[in-house]
């Protein structure tokens, strides 16, 4: 016994201690950390994400560069063109000068080749070489020199003497294997070579107002292919030419911008050197050392969301700035009455104390006037926590404080941590006295798995694997259809939509109506608040479109049609279908017609458009590019999935009514023969669609079917977890944790875990990915359950159950939304 109570004290003790308050006290004690950290960061070395791509990065996989701490976007013909258009286009030009050496060569022939519609083919010439293009306006020259002497000083000195305007605006140079060569390694050359380089620098720094100089340190060599008269090109004078350039530049405190991380792509991807010294044409080191200037010289001026490198942080709108003053407001004023609400505590004590009097004397006494002042202490709280929280999103990706990088995909990034996630979910099972089919444990636990899955998905790229992405596909189609199971079920069951039946005589029984416990009305606006305040939120203070969250629109587009469907005349619920056998087939006409009503949006753009297009939906359903595009995608991809949902709980609901499917306990469901044969359609339609998914050929081919056959896979799920009892009355609480946060984890996951509105991954400890993945992951766990918590706080007095008090949330909400509105362009 004495065990037994001891093992029940320590597990009460860890329980105690590990829960997710104390979580979330560790996760701010962790951001402050990392605030300070990368503070000391960007004061001790820089903030210029330019030298952070110029000077430091690693290999994730073979032919593939993650610069440090950036984003690098990979341009295309057609990106690079666009780039130099859109820099003339607004006054600029585009003169670029590669001065140097052969190696220099081959960096110019390639950069010139992600310019030109025109392969230009590479070829070894000690001449000068130009390209220009007039469509673009762009002037790339090759000026051969291969020695840092006195005929590179005349070139800088003729420079110097042309206007801003005639010089060329960027200048990436390099040189020091001519001189190994031609003077065997000798010590004096070295010194030559520094003390040229040295006289240059004055140069350097009277042109930087009108270009940007890059000096590239020298790759390293492959003495096994070099030819017997390049023997003296040893790694080690190649070293100590880049140890005196890197001096050189120390000293003076040049602007020269030193490319080393050239250095690094070519010691890694060293077998691509043909003879020792050069890389093959069109080898990978050559196209990502040129990927890199395209980054550096374009970036802040396109919008390329993949591409943080060289780029600046947009700035804060006055929108965002008057949301800021608003949360700031609220955080001063909460502790403004947390302070007034503890010294009034502790005069309380004292008084009561002098008096003798106890505090449950004074409490009835307390108790009506303090009613008010904690509903307003309470929203305050709950507004300054979403306001620091927001702050939080705002550093991490409206801003270059914190770094980013780019995702990667590999099978093992993929599939690893989805397995280790399953594992740790099958571990954490225990039984539910719930047994009825998709159950509330079993619900949350199948948004719980699938929440994490995708989440899995996104952080590793993995939409670029065919077979991945309709699997996906399918998940969200999952949400969409229990979104329309669940919402179905509650308004079949208790929705009370005759709101005109209470405004009879002047609508003086309407208060009536609204406080009835199943007011379908009320369940609307409860729902769409707690689905919508973290997203309407996040388009204020990140500046982004509401359509930018596609989820959100999309589930709460179509929970309004489930309640359109339920709510107008005639009405279908369970109770008139107990009265009426008729009810049923109304119901059945109901969705024939919803059907149809889909497919007319469906087959005709038109028609779509201009009900999506006319105000004031428009601004909630286009992109920040004013196109409607993405939301007729996204609509179209899982158009009938809510459908499904209320189809199959309709069907459920007749079954169980009439006693064809037994779920009351925790019995099969079925005989024993119909039971394994429903298990086997279940395994039987999951195959199928797998094998479908890895049969079609293109994305466009997959979604044109994928709405049609999405019912499937979902379906048969549902008959393998449900059709055994044994199974049904199990769960995994691991899971069931995370669904409770799903819609939480979905939407927060675009600005702190991942970055650059999901397009990369955020990084608090660079060079570190997997330490870097668990700790952002835990910070971002912990945010999204305090999100939920806010939310559900928010929504109890935003959608208060009281008459009076619904009046009142909804002028102040007028007063506050309508101005946030008209400047968004929503009114």
């Amino acid at each position: 016994m004495a065990d037994k109570s001891s093992s029940a004290t320590a597990t009460h003790e860890i329980t105690y201690y590990l829960n997710i308050e104390n979580a979330k006290i560790l996760a701010f004690i962790m951001v402050s950390g990392f605030v300070v950290y990368h503070g000391f960061i960007h004061v001790t070395y820089s903030d210029d994400s330019c030298k952070w791509l110029l000077s430091d990065g690693r290999f994730p996989g073979y032919g593939v560069w993650q610069p440090y701490g950036c984003m690098i976007h990979k341009y295309t013909l057609e990106d690079s063109r666009m780039c130099m258009h859109y820099i003339s286009y607004w006054g600029g030009h585009n003169h670029i000068t590669f001065l140097g050496d052969s190696r220099i060569r081959q960096l110019y022939f390639e950069f010139v080749n992600l310019l030109s519609r025109e392969h230009m083919k590479s070829y070894k010439t000690h001449s000068n070489i130009s390209y220009h293009d007039e469509h673009i306006q762009a002037k790339v020259d090759f000026v051969w020199m291969p020695y840092v002497n006195v005929s590179m000083n005349k070139l800088y000195q003729q420079w110097m003497m042309k206007g801003p305007l005639e010089r060329p605006n960027l200048v990436v140079t390099g040189s020091a294997t001519w001189t190994i060569k031609e003077y065997n390694g000798s010590s004096e050359a070295l010194k030559s070579f520094e003390t040229n380089l040295t006289n240059l620098v004055p140069y350097f720094e009277k042109m930087k107002e009108s270009t940007d100089i890059v000096w590239s340190l020298q790759d390293p060599v492959l003495k096994s292919k070099l030819s017997t008269n390049r023997s003296m090109i040893t790694n080690e004078q190649v070293d100590r030419y880049n140890k005196v350039a890197l001096e050189v530049f120390s000293k003076s405190g040049s602007s020269v911008k030193v490319w080393s991380s050239s250095r690094l792509v070519a010691q890694g991807l060293k077998k691509e050197l043909d003879d020792g010294i050069h890389l093959a044409s069109g080898s990978s080191a050559l196209s990502l050392d040129v990927q890199m200037l395209m980054n550096m010289y374009c970036n802040d001026h396109m919008n390329h969301d993949d591409g943080t490198c060289c780029s600046k942080p947009e700035p804060a709108t006055k929108l965002q700035i008057l949301v800021a003053a608003f949360f700031l407001v609220c955080i001063f004023s909460t502790v403004a009455l947390m302070i007034y609400r503890r010294r009034l505590k502790r005069n309380g004590a004292k008084t009561r104390t002098e008096n003798g009097q106890s505090n449950e004397a004074l409490k009835p006494l307390e108790a009506p006037s303090a009613e008010p002042a904690q509903s307003l202490y309470e929203v305050l709280k709950a507004l300054s926590r979403l306001g620091l929280i927001m702050a939080y999103f705002y550093l991490c990706d409206r801003t270059n404080f914190f770094m980013k990088e780019n995702k990667y995909y590999t099978h093992v990034n993929f599939f690893l941590p989805f397995t280790y996630v399953m594992i740790l979910g099958f571990f954490f099972t225990e039984s539910t006295d719930k047994t009825e089919v998709l159950h509330r444990d079993q619900t949350d636990e199948w948004k719980g798995w699938m929440q994490l899955v995708i989440l899995i998905y996104h952080i590793t790229g993995a939409s670029k694997v065919l077979p991945i992405y309709m699997h996906i596909r399918v998940l969200v189609s999952c949400y969409l259809f229990l979104s329309g199971f669940g919402h179905f079920t509650y308004f079949w069951k208790k929705g009370d939509y005759n709101l005109f039946r209470y405004c009879q005589g002047g609508c003086r029984y309407l208060p009536i109506y609204w406080e009835r416990k199943e007011n379908g009305l009320r369940r609307l606006f409860e729902v769409l608040f707690r689905m919508n305040l973290l997203v309407v939120t996040l388009c204020f203070v990140m500046n982004r479109q509401y359509q930018f969250y596609y989820f959100v629109p999309l589930v709460s587009f179509w929970f309004i049609v489930v309640y359109v469907t339920m709510a107008v005349w005639p009405r279908v619920t369970e109770k008139r279908a107990e009265e009426k056998t008729r009810a049923y087939l109304l119901m059945i006409l109901k969705f024939v017609l919803l059907v149809v009503v889909i497919s007319l949006f469906y087959m005709s753009e038109v028609f779509f458009e201009r009900v999506f297009l006319m105000r004031p939906l428009k601004p909630l359903f286009v992109t920040s590019d004013d196109s409607i595009h993405e939301w007729r995608f996204r609509w179209q991809l899982d158009r009938y999935s809510v459908v499904f949902g209320m189809v199959f709980a309709f069907g459920y609901q007749i079954l169980k009514r009439y006693k064809v499917i037994h779920d009351t306990d925790g019995r099969n469901m079925f005989s024993t023969a119909i039971t394994w044969t429903m298990a086997g359609v279940g395994v039987i339609g999951i195959v199928s669609y797998a094998a479908f998914s890895g049969v079609c050929r293109n994305k466009e081919e997959c979604n044109e079917v994928h709405s049609y056959i999405t019912f499937v896979p979902i379906v048969s799920f549902i008959l393998i977890r449900n059709v055994f009892g044994s199974i049904r009355t199990r769960y995994s609480s691991f899971f069931a944790w995370f669904g409770r946060i799903s819609l939480e984890l979905f939407i927060s996951q675009y600005h702190v875990w991942l970055a650059a509105d999901t397009h990369g991954v955020l990084v608090m400890i660079p060079s570190y990915p997997v330490l870097n993945v668990i700790l952002t992951s835990f910070i971002f766990i912990c945010v999204s359950h305090e999100i939920s918590k806010i939310t559900s706080i928010l929504t109890i007095y935003a959608v208060p159950s009281e008459w009076k008090a619904l009046l009142r949330n909804v002028v102040i909400l007028g007063f506050v939304l309508i101005p946030l509105c008209i400047s968004r362009g929503v009114i």
